[in-house]
């Protein structure tokens, strides 16, 4: 399963690699959400939560469905800027109706809302069906989706005004010391770029993306099936110390494709039994089961949800969860009249760091 950027006969300086503040903001603000993604953070994401004061840690609490299971496109600049500021305006620009369906794809857990949609800004079964979707998702992300529809250009400000207030309170400090790391990767990505070509770039990139044979489409290995094309916009590549392991793609209709990339490599892998090493493949062996812990990495989910997602039935969900539930790979807490399912991080850690970067990819 992978995403397929098509770049025919797009000249090699259509492909950009370049550092974003906005996007390394959006990495450091995935981590605080998800502390579990990222253990050698854990630390640093101790002490930031301690330092915030209540009202901004409460304000992060309110709108992280835009970067906790995934991060909303316009956060990720197709176009990096040299400030956060200008990266803000950038979003300013963006019109409404993009805004609202970015952040409705990640406040409701669904690659369902997506661009050219009728728009739930004017159309009422599309409002109706948006709303349903967070309110699964729980009472926040409900709330936060209300707030939205309603009145997008207050939502707009606040988010705003959020991430400016997560610059004095903790991004300046840390990006000073990121941006010399991001620098340095930076050197070594243009100048292959330039002296090799494409390919080797894109090698240094990850093992997970690579240039086809044919030189006409870049690769990345996610567990998805999509495609977009690269043709009168070119591809963005942006490097994140924050955001190792994950491998952020922006590649929705409308939007240029950006590929966020961890500078460095995870650890090895700490020893496992055979038997439990066993058990837990043999649970992972069917690509529907990978499809559903794929989608479990990013959140916890109900059962209606995946079964939404990858146009199953909920029996055929509730099979495949029993067997990972089995395998102890997955939790699962009722919240009301809905089961959330999580991913066992730890346990999934326990089959090497190849397939869990490969899930959190």
């Amino acid at each position: 399963m992978t995403l397929r950027i098509d770049i025919s006969g797009l000249p090699s300086e259509r492909l950009r690699f370049a550092a974003s503040p906005l996007a390394e903001l959006t990495a450091m603000l995935h981590v605080l959400a998800e502390p579990g993604h990222h253990p050698q953070l854990a630390g640093w994401a101790g002490d930031v939560w301690t330092a915030l004061r209540p009202e901004l840690a409460e304000r992060l609490r309110e709108a992280e469905f835009l970067w906790r299971s995934s991060q909303a496109d316009f956060l990720i600049p197709a176009r990096p800027r040299p400030t956060l500021a200008e990266e803000l305006d950038d979003v300013d620009r963006i019109d409404d109706e993009r805004y609202v369906t970015a952040a409705l794809v990640t406040t409701c857990g669904s690659n369902r809302v997506h661009f050219g949609m009728p728009s739930p800004l004017t159309d009422a079964t599309a409002r109706e069906r948006a709303l349903d979707l967070a309110q699964s998702r729980g009472a926040l992300q409900e709330a936060f989706a209300e707030r939205l529809l309603a009145d997008p250009a207050a939502v707009r400000a606040r988010v705003r005004d959020t991430l400016e207030q997560c610059a004095e309170a903790f991004f300046d400090a840390t990006w000073a010391g990121v941006a010399v790391r991001l620098a340095t990767d930076l050197r070594l990505k243009n100048d292959l770029l330039r002296r090799q070509g494409v390919g080797a770039a894109l090698a240094s990139v990850s093992d997970a993306v690579t240039l086809a044979p044919d030189g006409d489409c870049i690769i990345v290995d996610k567990l998805q099936d999509k495609a977009t094309t690269a043709h009168g916009t070119g591809v963005t590549f942006i490097p994140s110390v924050f955001g190792r392991p994950h491998l952020v793609a922006v590649h929705a209709p409308g939007w240029r494709p950006v590929v966020q990339y961890p500078v460095g490599e995870p650890g090895p892998a700490e020893p496992v039994s055979l038997e439990t090493v066993t058990l837990r493949l043999e649970a992972l062996a069917h690509p529907v089961r990978l499809r559903l812990l794929r989608t479990l990495a990013r959140s916890p989910q109900t059962n209606r949800e995946l079964a939404y997602a990858w146009d199953l039935t909920p029996p055929e969900v509730s099979r495949h969860l029993a067997v990972l539930r089995r395998a102890g790979l997955l939790t699962a807490q009722r919240h009301g009249r809905y089961v959330r399912y999580t991913l066992d991080l730890p346990a999934l850690t326990a089959l090497g760091s190849d397939l869990l970067g490969a899930v959190l990819r």
